[in-house]
């Protein structure tokens, strides 16, 4: 472990995310293990006025005694009363509901990143991860090291560490334990794979992020999702018509080759006039709510044909009874 390089990258995450000023004051909350063992002595050796804390869940007797005496007398923590939690939420909360009134730092890695993702995947189906900054400003400054980075980074710099013998039994200590492994077992980058779903926004985020101009993005499926400024909505993707095509209720078919059926679009108008297609959802009395649903039969960018309103020789358009 080169122990100077390992700083250096630390360094950089940091001005990358702006986590911390030159020269600013920051609070490690730090258990005693290897990640905020490791996060307070690099903070220290870059130059940052650094002090710890420990909250202390006394959650295991003598071993928690330990780990707070280890704490105060290598860290230099103070130690506070955190007992009361009896859920790893709650726990959490207890943990930062402490020294709110100063920039605090916290050794969450890149190994933590990954389990955060497995479970938010299996537990809601949404990809999320662990922020380089919390919205209650708690930064991560190791978010970018692994965990055996940070046990490599103490053992080079001779710092003893705890460990906390009842991870195991926690919801990050089973995926540790026993689902890692077996996803390795399966690709040997399914971490850094994993990893990827948080640094590389989803073209649907993308989508999202701005009010600014129009986007559309194809979901698959027959589904685009369509950005007009402020306004997001989902529309059935085009599709070429080419024998008879199912859209909604409607069944749709055309002599002429080169036709596509797809929804409606602000803009639109019928080919060779002037007639917006808003215009015609209007007159025939179509409800705001069906009109972005509605099939519309084109050639390139032109409307040649809306079924049930506008027709157009060699279409055919029928409407199943509901």
């Amino acid at each position: 472990m080169d122990s100077q390089r390992f700083r250096e990258l630390v360094e950089d995450d940091v001005r990358e995310h702006d986590l911390i000023s030159a020269g600013e004051s920051v609070t490690c909350l730090v258990s005693g293990g290897a990640d905020s063992t490791c996060l307070w002595h690099v903070l220290r050796e870059l130059g940052y006025e650094v002090s710890s804390l420990h909250v202390d869940h006394g959650l295991r007797g003598r071993e928690s005694d330990a780990d707070a005496e280890y704490c105060r007398d290598v860290l230099g923590a103070a130690v506070v009363d955190g007992r009361g939690g009896k859920t790893e939420d709650e726990l959490r909360r207890i943990r930062y509901s402490f020294a709110r009134d100063r920039l605090r730092a916290t050794g969450h890695t890149a190994s933590d990143q990954v389990e955060t993702i497995l479970y938010r995947l299996v537990s809601s189906g949404v990809v999320g991860g662990i922020k380089w900054e919390r919205e209650d400003g708690v930064v991560r400054p190791l978010l970018g090291r692994t965990r055996g980075e940070t046990e490599d980074y103490c053992r080079a710099e001779g710092l003893a560490h705890r460990v906390d013998s009842s991870n195991h039994d926690t919801k990050r200590g089973l995926i540790r334990a026993e689902i890692l492994p077996l996803l390795r077992r399966l690709h040997p980058a399914a971490e850094q794979n994993l990893l990827r779903l948080t640094r590389e926004p989803s073209p649907l985020t993308e989508l999202l992020a701005s009010p600014v101009g129009s986007k559309r993005l194809d979901l698959g499926g027959g589904l685009t999702a369509v950005r007009e400024y402020d306004q997001v909505w989902l529309e059935h993707t085009p599709i070429a018509l080419e024998g008879e095509v199912r859209w909604g209720p409607w069944r749709i078919s055309a002599r002429e080759r080169g036709l596509k059926v797809r929804g409606w679009r602000a803009g639109d108008r019928l080919a060779g006039r002037r007639r917006k297609i808003q215009d015609v959802f209007v007159d025939a009395k179509i409800p705001r709510s069906e009109r972005e649903s509605w099939p519309l039969v084109v050639r390139g960018d032109e409307v040649v044909a809306v079924p049930g309103i506008v027709e157009a020789e060699g279409v055919q358009a029928q409407r199943d009874p509901n």
